[in-house]
C-alpha cells in the first residue's frame, strides 16, 4: 500500500460509519430544506452519471471532471447563498452550476458543444458562465478564479453592496502563489469573499499529505490572520452550517476560509483510471459515498422511505433524460459566432483569426513577378 494510503483508507471508512451511527444533528437546516439537499445531490449525481456516458459516445469533447463525491459539499454550499451573491468555481464545475439554478438542459448542451448551452457552446465542461444566476465561470488553469472572485469582492466594497462572493477551489489550488496573494488582499482590505478549499485528498494523483507540509488547509488562513474552519464535506447540512457562519462574516468585512473534506469517487478527469488508488481506498470510498450515506441519515429521520427514494431516483433519471433530449436536439453554434463573446465590451484590433490561419498575409517573395520570365530563360 502507498504512503498514507493506510491513514486515508482508514479515514474514510471511520467516516463513513460515524454517519451511517450518527443522531439527528444540531442544525439549522429543516426536514424540508433536508429532502431538498438530497434531491439535489441524487440530479447532480445522475447528471454526472450521464455525462460520464455521453463522454464515451464522443458527444463531449475536450476535458470532462465530475461531482462525482462532491454532491454533499455542491447541495449544501449552494444552497447557503442568496441570490445575490457571487460564484466562482474551477473546472470541475457542473454540479455547482445545477445547484445554483441553471437548467441542467443548458448544462447538458454546454458539454455537448451545442448553441443552447450556457455559454453558447464555446465553452464546453470547463468553462460555464451565467450572469443572470451570477455563476461567474469555471476556470481550466488551476487557481486562475482565484484573484478574479478577490477582485469582485474588492468591486462590491468599493460599491458599499451587500453581496458575498464564494470562490471554489481544489486542494491542489493552495501551493500557487495566487492563492496566498488573493488571501492576503482580502484579508487587509476585509473583503466580503468566502474561499472554499474543496479538498478530496488529491491534487489529480499526489496526496495532499505529500505536496502540502500543513494538510488541514485551512490552518493557512492563519498566516492572513482570517477566520477558518474545516467540515465534513460528505454531510451537506454541516457544509451548509458552516458555509452561512462564514459568508455571515464575509458579508461583516471578514474574509472566511473554509474547507470541505469529500472523497473523489472517480478519477480525476473521465479518462483518468485512478490507479493510484489501492482496491482498499477505492472500497472505502464507496462505502462512504455522500449520496447514500444521506439518505440513511434521513431514512432513519423518517424524512425518506423506500419508495421515496426510488421515487427521487427515478425524478432525476426523467430530468436528466430530457437534459439529454434537449442536447441532442440543440443546434451546433456557427462559426462565425467563435468570436463573439470574447470581449465583454469592444476592444480595437482584437483578432478575429480562425484557428490554422495565419497571423499576418504572407508577403510577397523578392522577384515573384520576373519568376516566369527567370524560368522560361532557363528553359532556353
Amino acid at each position: 500500500m502507498p504512503p498514507n494510503a493506510a491513514a486515508r483508507s482508514a479515514r474514510a471508512t471511520s467516516t463513513s460509519t460515524a454517519r451511517r451511527r450518527r443522531p439527528a444533528p444540531d442544525t439549522t437546516v429543516s426536514s424540508a430544506e433536508a429532502l431538498g439537499f438530497y434531491r439535489q445531490m441524487v440530479l447532480i449525481r445522475r447528471f454526472e452519471e450521464r455525462a460520464a456516458r455521453a463522454y464515451t459516445e464522443a458527444k463531449v469533447g475536450g476535458y470532462c471532471h465530475l461531482n462525482l463525491g462532491e454532491e454533499a459539499t455542491v447541495a449544501g454550499l449552494m444552497a447557503s447563498l442568496d441570490e445575490t451573491d457571487y460564484v466562482y468555481t474551477n473546472y470541475r464545475e457542473h454540479g455547482y452550476a445545477i445547484a445554483r439554478g441553471i437548467e441542467p438542459g443548458r448544462v447538458m448542451a454546454e458539454l455537448y458543444g451545442r448553441s443552447d448551452g450556457v455559454s453558447r457552446g464555446w465553452g464546453g465542461s470547463m468553462h460555464m458562465f451565467d450572469v443572470a444566476s451570477r455563476f461567474m465561470g469555471g476556470y481550466g488553469i488551476v487557481g486562475g478564479q482565484v484573484p478574479l472572485a478577490t477582485g469582485t469582492a474588492l468591486a462590491i466594497d468599493y460599491r458599499g453592496g451587500r453581496e458575498a462572493v464564494v470562490c471554489v477551489m481544489g486542494d491542489g489550488t493552495t501551493n500557487i502563489g495566487a492563492f496566498h496573494e488573493s488571501l492576503n488582499i482580502a484579508a487587509l482590505w476585509s473583503l466580503p469573499i468566502v474561499y472554499v478549499v474543496i479538498n478530496n485528498g488529491l491534487g489529480m494523483g499526489t496526496t495532499v499529505e505529500q505536496s502540502s507540509a500543513e494538510p488541514e488547509l485551512h490552518k493557512r488562513a492563519a498566516s492572513y490572520r482570517m477566520a477558518s474552519a474545516r467540515v465534513d464535506g460528505n454531510d451537506p447540512e454541516a457544509v451548509y452550517d458552516a458555509a452561512r457562519t462564514a459568508l455571515a462574516g464575509a458579508r461583516s468585512g471578514k474574509p472566511y476560509l473554509l474547507e470541505t473534506v469529500s472523497g473523489r469517487l472517480k478519477g480525476h478527469s473521465v479518462v483518468d483510471p485512478a490507479t493510484y488508488r489501492t482496491k482498499e481506498e477505492a472500497a472505502a470510498l464507496k462505502a462512504a459515498d455522500p449520496v447514500a450515506a444521506y439518505a440513511v441519515t434521513l431514512h432513519d429521520r423518517g424524512l425518506l422511505t423506500d419508495e421515496s427514494i426510488a421515487e427521487i431516483d427515478a425524478d432525476a433519471m426523467s430530468a436528466v433524460a430530457r437534459a439529454v433530449e434537449f442536447a441532442d436536439a440543440s443546434p451546433h453554434p456557427d462559426v462565425s459566432t467563435l468570436f463573439d463573446y470574447t470581449y465583454a465590451t469592444p476592444v480595437p484590433n482584437d483578432s478575429r483569426r480562425l484557428p490554422g490561419a495565419a497571423l499576418y498575409p504572407a508577403p510577397p517573395r523578392p522577384g515573384a513577378e520576373d519568376a516566369g520570365a527567370v524560368r522560361i530563360g532557363a528553359a532556353r
